[in-house]
């Protein structure tokens, strides 16, 4: 549905190691980076974009990355929170969902709530 997303960060450099950890598991990676930017996606492909700003707003997005299975989320959410990431929902079924919808919930180092989800 979406082609990219940008997040505005305080600290680049504690979100780009963060998401480097976490979105490893699911098979992304650190696709480009220049002064005050780095894009994470599929090797040549960013589609999240950080963007350093001292004056990002804490904790304003929710970001959802879908997960090939269970032990997918289960490392991103691991990862995540040795990279300085914050539990919010840890690895598990929210059927509140469905009844197979599984993921883990972290706050990254803004404050966003980001998710790994394997909806099947």
């Amino acid at each position: 549905m979406f082609d990219h997303i940008g997040l505005k960060v305080k600290n680049l450099d504690a979100s780009v190691r963060f998401y480097q950890a976490a979105l490893d598991h699911l098979g992304y990676v650190l696709a480009a980076e220049g002064d005050g930017y780095a894009g994470f996606g599929l090797p040549d492909q960013p589609a999240l974009w950080l963007y350093a700003a001292a004056d990002a707003p804490a904790g304003a997005t929710h970001v959802a990355f879908r997960a090939a299975g269970h032990k997918q989320v289960n490392g991103f959410h691991a990862a995540g929170l040795a990279a300085g990431g914050r539990d919010n929902g840890k690895p598990g079924l929210r059927t509140e969902y469905s009844p197979t919808y599984y993921g883990a919930f972290l706050i990254d180092p803004d404050g966003n709530n980001v998710e790994a989800v394997c909806p099947d």
